[in-house]
């Protein structure tokens, strides 16, 4: 499902509009993003929560020359899913 499918799945659930679906979502994705990037988490009960993980620096394997390739740390958004969601994906 892509951003059109969800606005249009949302819009046939809900008396608002298309617009106005569009518009809450980017400013959800937005608000997400500006959480995660302070390095703080956004948590859905029963849904989710968005976190950031930290990922160790560690060596790697180049599978084209087999040579041994450092890489470095980063930090990766994360998702955990929540119970409610779990439950109902099984």
């Amino acid at each position: 499902m892509n951003k059109a499918e969800l606005v249009d799945a949302i819009s046939s659930k809900t008396d608002l509009s298309k617009k106005d679906i569009a518009i809450v979502i980017d400013a959800m994705q937005k608000s997400i993003t500006d959480v995660l990037v302070k390095g703080d988490k956004v948590s859905l009960v029963g849904f989710g929560t968005f976190q950031v993980s930290k990922r160790k620096a560690r060596t790697g394997l180049n599978p084209r020359t087999r040579e041994t390739i450092k890489i470095p740390a980063c930090t990766v958004p994360k998702f955990v899913a929540g119970k409610g969601l779990k439950e109902k994906v099984k």
